[in-house]
């Protein structure tokens, strides 16, 4: 009998993160001004000096977007600081960067963009095995009376919380 060949493949937790995954940029206002419907996970295609920039966490995506372009998607306004030691051959911090993903995955992304109230919106950039992993939302954008109440909800757990934690350590 033939032996069961090991899978190589890792199973992936919650959202496509990894345990061993270190998280180099969080949009954190994109999860408050947007309902995430959907998550993906989409790898970057970067230069040297760039996934260099990356490592050492000098990225920022609070104002970046992807939208789809020639078929492809593109990573649009993510601000990844120049790499000081490549001198001249040194990237444009703030050019698009393509997104690398399934075609089904690029053929839904479209779709969810060309509907009305649907944006992509870059939750996090995180490293995985040596290689620079973008999580991205389709998400519908939020109105201010539900951000209000978001917030009220979060405020109302936070004390629920404390009060538990108050009457189980006094005992």
């Amino acid at each position: 009998m033939a032996k069961k060949s090991k899978s190589r493949r890792r199973r992936p937790e919650q959202n496509g993160a990894q345990p061993n995954d270190r998280v180099v940029a969080r949009n954190r206002r994109a999860l408050y001004q947007y309902e995430v419907l959907r998550r993906y996970e989409a790898g970057l295609s970067l230069t040297g000096s760039e996934i260099k920039s990356v490592r050492a966490g000098r990225v920022s995506i609070q104002e970046a977007y992807c939208r789809p372009r020639d078929g492809e998607l593109v990573l649009v306004g993510a601000h990844i600081a120049r790499y000081e030691p490549s001198g001249q051959a040194n990237h444009e911090p703030t050019r698009d960067r393509r997104l690398l993903l399934h075609r089904r995955e690029i053929r839904q992304l479209e779709q969810a963009f060309a509907q009305q109230g649907l944006t992509l919106v870059p939750l996090r950039l995180y490293l995985t095995r040596g290689l620079a992993k973008l999580e991205i939302g389709v998400g519908r954008g939020r109105r201010q009376h539900e951000k209000r109440e978001q917030l009220a909800k979060r405020d109302a757990q936070r004390q629920i919380e404390r009060a538990v934690r108050r009457s189980t350590s006094g005992d």
